[in-house]
Formats: C-alpha cells, sequence, structure tokens
C-alpha cells in the first residue's frame, strides 16, 4: 500500500465524455471513461472515491491534480474544475490545467500531416483545434475554431489527420469530403484522461503550475475563435 503522496489525479469533464486517471509518473494505475448524460455533478466525486478504494488508497495519496480547462460546456467545465480546485484548496496540493484538445492531440500519432482535433460544440458544430508536429510532439498551430463540418472540409486543403468526438454521421460526412481527411479510428479518438496525467505530471514536476483560485475554463464560443 502507498504510504506518501505520489498520485496524480487527472479529471476531465469537458463534454459528456468524462473520465479520468491516477498516475504515479510511471504508470497509469486506473483509467476510467465514460459517457455522461448531464450528470457530472453526482457521478464524479464517487468515481473518484472508487477509483482510489481499488487503489487501496486515500485521498491522502494524492500529490498533485491535473484538470482539463476545456474548450467545452460549462457545466461540465465548471464541475471538474470545481472539485480539483475543492481538493487542491483543501489539501494543499498543486493544480495543473490543460487545455482539452492539447491531450486529444497528445494521444494521435506524430505525423508529418498535420492535425485536426476535435469535440462536439453543440449546434451541430465541432470545436477544432489546429496542430503541428514538431520536435516529435504535437504543438498548437493557431486558434481554436467552432466549424460544422462543412466548415471544416472547406478548410482541409492537404493530407490532414483528423481525430475526436464524432458521431457516425459525422464520419460518413468526413469520409466523403476529399482524399486529404485521415480519420482516426474511434478508439483513437477518445480522449483518454491518462494523457491528461501525462501532460500534467510533467510541468508539475517543472514546477508549471495554475493558481486554483485564478484557474478559469475555456467555455466554447459560436461566433469568436478562441485563444490558443
Amino acid at each position: 500500500m502507498r504510504t506518501h503522496a505520489t498520485l496524480l489525479l487527472a479529471l476531465d469533464t469537458s463534454t459528456r465524455s468524462v473520465g479520468l486517471a491516477l498516475y504515479d509518473g510511471s504508470q497509469v494505475l486506473n483509467e476510467t471513461v465514460w459517457t455522461s448524460q448531464d450528470y457530472h455533478t453526482v457521478e464524479l466525486a464517487p468515481a473518484v472515491a472508487l477509483a482510489l478504494q481499488r487503489l487501496g488508497v486515500t485521498a491522502s495519496a494524492l500529490g498533485a491534480l491535473a484538470v482539463a480547462t476545456g474548450p467545452g460546456s460549462f457545466t461540465g467545465l465548471r464541475v471538474g474544475l470545481a472539485l480539483a480546485k475543492g481538493l487542491a484548496m483543501a489539501r494543499g496540493l498543486p493544480l495543473v490545467g490543460i487545455p482539452t484538445l492539447d491531450f486529444l492531440a497528445a494521444a494521435q500519432p506524430v505525423l508529418e500531416m498535420p492535425l485536426a482535433a476535435t469535440l462536439r460544440a453543440g449546434r451541430g458544430r465541432l470545436a477544432v483545434g489546429w496542430y503541428q508536429s514538431t520536435s516529435g510532439a504535437w504543438q498548437p498551430t493557431q486558434k481554436v475554431e467552432v466549424l460544422t463540418l462543412e466548415e471544416l472540409v472547406r478548410k482541409v486543403h492537404e493530407p490532414t489527420w483528423v481525430c475526436g468526438e464524432l458521431s457516425k454521421e459525422d464520419r460518413d460526412y468526413l469520409t466523403g469530403g476529399g482524399p486529404n481527411i485521415h480519420l482516426s479510428a474511434p478508439a483513437g479518438s477518445l480522449r483518454h484522461p491518462s494523457y491528461l496525467a501525462e501532460l500534467a505530471w510533467k510541468r508539475w514536476k517543472a514546477g508549471q503550475v495554475d493558481n486554483p483560485a485564478s484557474l478559469a475554463p475555456i467555455y466554447l464560443h459560436y461566433n469568436d475563435p478562441i485563444p490558443v
């Protein structure tokens, strides 16, 4: 049994796809992902408690916290941020916020072509983050945009890897969008909170932590680009 604070807890409540992970810097010790019907408030804390219980530890084993900062839904992000901030301030733990599309991108194979990482934005639209591989990792290249499928297809002028929250209808449409669109498989498009944990662990160990009082989520906007 662990007797000292060695675990990082990562929380992602950006959309109806909710996830958490427990990571010790060497292994992902627990990863749970589920689809919530907007019950984030009642589901998240019990899921964290169950994950800790499965490892035979309590919250005292936590050494740091990570949380997805969006873009995403107002309700979902608020729940994740509230729990992460509450634990951070109550236990004096460092907190690291990571943009949601950054850890979705981190899970993708590093390719020569650009990457478009997406999540559902409501009203039939997608939030789209654009990335390019640099030094073996994906780096954002421009502001996150809220686009329709049609607008996304029109913006792809070269071979581009596309991943993220895509329904069957979305995939069918993008598959017919021309030879430049290369779709990640559904399993590869899942947002894994373990990648959130890995990115946050590196920032934590580098001393790049956030102030729980001022850390703010990135909400979706339907007209203006979202700052990177």
